[in-house]
């Protein structure tokens, strides 16, 4: 992690937001933080990943080269973890997982990159959780209709109504919160590392940026996922 992104100029703790530039839109200050121009880097890297990953597909040889080998080993393990959760549901909405999946990922692991994780700000998070929750409740009264989900909100018992409601307002928070509070602690603990032992911090911060980044940023994600697939599964059941 980058000590001009996590780290103010007189050497003090800072694992804030910062503004990089601001413009005027509709007679409102509108800024540019860190969090957009990491995003925007990480997008340009998965968007990178995606051209050279196509090409290695359309040019597929029939004793695959190693970045060929590592691409169909992403897509396997994706459609074999989508598939696992939802089952026959599964074709409709690996796309969205996939791409989730991959985005999280990205963004989790891109301290590794000195950036500072998009996943860090509750606004990117919390953008997921709502996304998430909008497919939730679009199959639910898709496949349940109106009756079926008045029905189960009105389960074991009527009263238990606005129980289910909250229930139900509570999962993009419970995703959102969940994803960015376990990448924040892990961005707030290497800035203090990085802040506080500055004159000793070489080499074996690496080992901590691992765990942080990379090992419990791929358990994150996985979560996320997990949980979203099992959410969107039960939408779609409809019982029968």
């Amino acid at each position: 992690m980058g000590e001009g992104i996590l780290l103010s100029e007189s050497g003090g703790v800072d694992f804030m937001i910062h503004g990089v530039c601001s413009y005027e839109l509709f007679g409102q200050t509108v800024w540019i933080t860190t969090t957009h121009v990491c995003v925007l880097i990480v997008f340009l890297i998965i968007i990178g990943f995606c051209i050279a990953a196509n090409r290695a597909v359309k040019h597929a040889t029939e004793v695959p080269g190693a970045f060929q080998n590592v691409v169909e080993l992403i897509v396997e393990m994706l459609d074999k973890m989508v598939s696992g959760v939802m089952g026959p549901q599964a074709v409709r909405f690996r796309n969205y997982i996939g791409t989730i999946f991959i985005f999280i990922l990205f963004s989790n692991i891109s301290g590794l990159l000195g950036l500072r994780p998009p996943t860090a700000d509750y606004g990117v998070t919390l953008a997921l959780g709502v996304i998430t929750f909008t497919l939730i409740h679009f199959n639910k009264f898709k496949y349940k209709k109106v009756s079926g989900v008045l029905k189960g909100l009105c389960e074991p018992w009527p009263i238990w109504a606005p129980i289910n409601i909250i229930s139900d307002l509570a999962v993009p928070i419970s995703l959102s919160l969940r994803l960015f509070a376990n990448v924040l602690s892990g961005t707030a603990i290497m800035a203090l590392i990085y802040a506080l032992l500055s004159k000793v911090a070489i080499i074996w911060p690496a080992a901590l940026h691992v765990y942080f980044d990379l090992f419990s940023g791929a358990i994150q994600t996985y979560v996320f996922c997990m949980l979203t697939m099992t959410y969107v599964t039960d939408a779609c059941d409809t019982g029968e």
